[in-house]
């Protein structure tokens, strides 16, 4: 349920005296409030926002990504944290590019650890102190970073079980169906014939 507007109100306010000194930029969007900030303040952002005791963003919901060809900045990393206390839900937004990695928020949110892993998967976003980034969701030897907007949708490579050969193989994707034209009519339409009943259709 997205927050009233007088209650965002009130968050900024509180996240303005209770986050001094710190540079951020403020938005909302559907019914949320979004914290823009830079790589070298994000850390120091977290940390305020979870142990600050007027603000108590103790709960780290998700991480994501999101793909922008166009920007030289082409990601987003969006973490959504709540707070129990303030029965609130924030967003935090930060940019960056194919070689600029993300600081790692697992010091501060240890179940960040497969969030970020699962981004670093499909977006291929590096992050910076993180204790294991590893694949997380394609197989060994995938190749590329699958919900990138450049990435071609058969992708690079499938997987089999040869048993000729007793083990897993990669081969380049093979289409096995040519893609087919729908005419999307029902079987009552389209017939040169009248089938029986449709006479009373007309009537």
């Amino acid at each position: 349920m997205a927050a009233t507007t007088e209650t965002i109100e009130d968050l900024v306010s509180t996240l303005a005296d209770e986050l001094e000194g710190i540079d951020y930029e403020t938005s909302v969007a559907h019914g949320e409030l979004t914290l823009k900030v830079g790589l070298g303040s994000l850390i120091e952002l977290l940390t305020a926002l979870r142990d600050d005791v007027q603000l108590k963003f103790v709960s780290i919901i998700d991480i994501c990504g999101a793909d922008y060809p166009g920007r030289t900045k082409r990601f987003d990393v969006v973490y959504h944290l709540l707070s129990p206390t303030l029965n609130q839900r924030l967003r935090v937004k930060v940019e960056t590019d194919e070689e600029t990695a993300v600081p790692s928020a697992v010091p501060v949110f240890p179940g960040a650890n497969w969030f970020e892993r699962e981004t670093y998967d499909m977006y291929g976003i590096l992050f910076t102190g993180h204790p294991d980034l590893r694949r997380l969701l394609t197989d060994y030897g995938f190749e590329g970073h699958p919900l990138r907007k450049d990435f071609p949708l058969t992708g690079f490579v499938e997987v089999h079980y040869d048993d000729e050969a007793k083990r897993v193989v990669y081969e380049p994707v093979k289409l096995r169906q040519e893609f087919r034209d729908f005419d999307f009519l029902s079987p009552w339409e389209g017939t040169e014939y009248v089938l029986p009943g449709d006479e009373k259709a007309k009537q």
